[in-house]
């Protein structure tokens, strides 16, 4: 009996180690990270050529203006159903 006590001891502090390190908020999930950073290249056109000034800036024109359209109409749909 005695000896399964230190195994026991054991298990239990690398759990709770475990537990420690998945429970740590102090570095953002890596969905919140791996979204935020999509976004980004998303608006910034990550993915437009950038010898082509004009491809470059109108897909982050467009993007831009359809973000701002968005969070319009989602403000826009708010105060409607606030409103009744």
């Amino acid at each position: 009996m005695a000896g399964r006590e230190p195994d026991r001891d054991t298990e239990s502090r690398r759990i709770l180690d475990r537990i420690a390190r998945e429970a740590d908020s102090s570095a953002p999930p890596p969905l919140v990270s791996r979204t935020a950073k999509r976004t980004r290249d998303h608006l910034t056109a990550a993915d437009a050529d950038p010898a082509d000034p004009i491809e470059y800036w109108g897909t982050r024109i467009g993007r831009v203006i359809g973000l701002v359209v968005t969070i319009g109409l989602i403000v826009w749909l708010v105060i409607f159903l606030v409103r009744g």
